[in-house]
């Protein structure tokens, strides 16, 4: 007689998955949508006509270009890749840090980051089952602890390090000599994630020619482009070669490929909306540290993490969303992130409407 599902679930699904909770995406329909780090804007109309022609000579019939080959060409021009140094696209960054995982889990492999910091990290080391090790960032304003980082590296010798510039969900930058440091005393990888690189407009790219055991992690998400799922990592073509052997072939779909071209051959477009959004950043915390008990934290991302009043950020992120605007509560994250929220830039229309409602909450 088979067993029943649960039965089969427990004696096969490993106890570390059947404990996680799947990654929820909350419902934003009808409301003003700050809560996922998007870039609110969508192409001006004049680029519509070229896109679509583009997306008409796709050839759906046909497997994708392995390599994408034009499309690495065009981004290497864009953003100024080192000479000599290898670039490999995922679907999303997201499948970029399972495969920076998979490649090192080797027996007693670790990964190490800073807490907080991106969930992927930790929620990817427990599916490919790599032993995870956080360390506490200063609580009083989320910088890099470098002492305690390197006794853990030392300690615990982790194959990879991620380390979110800026961080998210704090937003800030962390030192750049702790992070010289940190590259230096690492045994194995260390991963840059630059996912908010055009907001930060700072960035540790032209490094990876510098350091052996470095790699930027990037994605065009942030840049307007969430919906196509593209990420890509940079480094020696040694690393690369390594990751590419892992990575599934097709990976990167004919569409988003021919999409991300011809975005990147407009790019001024999407550095202009990237520096109103840089300039409402600044409108935004001005306003934030208006409100009386609330602390905004400086921020070089598209999202403000802001903490209220002891005990009411639940109540506060209920009142916004039924009055139609949905950001993120951070408060049950971590123990650091108590009675915190964090809210993504929008257009100033929604950032007026974010404020009214948080005013009228408050």
């Amino acid at each position: 007689m088979v067993d029943s599902v649960k039965t089969l679930i427990e004696k096969w699904v490993r106890p570390e998955i059947r404990a996680l909770r799947a990654y929820h995406v909350p419902s934003a329909q009808g409301m003003v949508k700050l809560d996922a780090m998007e870039n609110p804007y969508r192409w001006p109309e004049d680029l519509l006509p070229g896109w679509y022609a583009r997306l008409a000579g796709a050839e759906i019939n046909r497997y994708p270009d392995p390599e994408a080959a034009r499309l690495k060409a065009r981004l290497r021009q864009v953003f100024s890749v080192p000479e000599g140094m290898g670039v490999t696209f995922g679907n999303g960054s997201d499948e970029l840090i399972q495969l920076i995982i998979m490649a090192l889990a080797g027996a007693g492999s670790k990964v190490l980051a800073p807490h907080p910091t991106f969930s992927m990290y930790q929620m990817i080391s427990t599916f490919v089952g790599v032993g995870y090790v956080d360390v506490p960032l200063r609580a009083d304003d989320f910088s890099l602890d470098r002492d305690a980082v390197l006794q853990a590296i030392h300690k615990e010798q982790p194959a990879v390090v991620f380390l979110s510039y800026p961080n998210n969900p704090t937003g800030n930058l962390f030192d750049n000599d702790a992070i010289r440091a940190v590259i230096e005393a690492a045994p194995g990888l260390v991963v840059i994630d630059e996912a908010y690189h055009a907001f930060a407009e700072t960035s540790w790219l032209n490094e990876v020619a510098t350091y052996p055991n470095l790699l930027v992690l990037r994605t065009v998400s942030k840049l307007g482009l969430a919906g196509l799922r593209l990420g890509w990592l940079c480094g020696d073509p040694a690393w690369l070669r390594e990751i590419d052997k892992i990575r599934l072939p097709y990976n990167i779909n004919v569409l988003t490929q021919a999409t991300a071209e011809y975005a990147l051959e407009h790019y001024a477009v999407l550095e202009r909306q990237t520096a109103a959004l840089r300039s409402e950043r600044g409108a935004l915390l001005r306003a934030l540290d208006g409100f009386a008990g609330v602390r905004a934290f400086p921020s070089a991302a598209n999202f403000i993490l802001f903490r209220v009043p002891t005990g009411r950020a639940a109540e506060i992120f209920d009142g916004l969303k039924a009055r139609g605007v949905l950001i993120k509560n951070m408060d049950p994250a971590a123990p650091m992130l108590r009675d915190c929220l964090r809210v993504t830039v929008g257009m100033p229309e929604e950032n007026q409407r974010f404020l009214d409602a948080l005013r009228a909450v408050i």
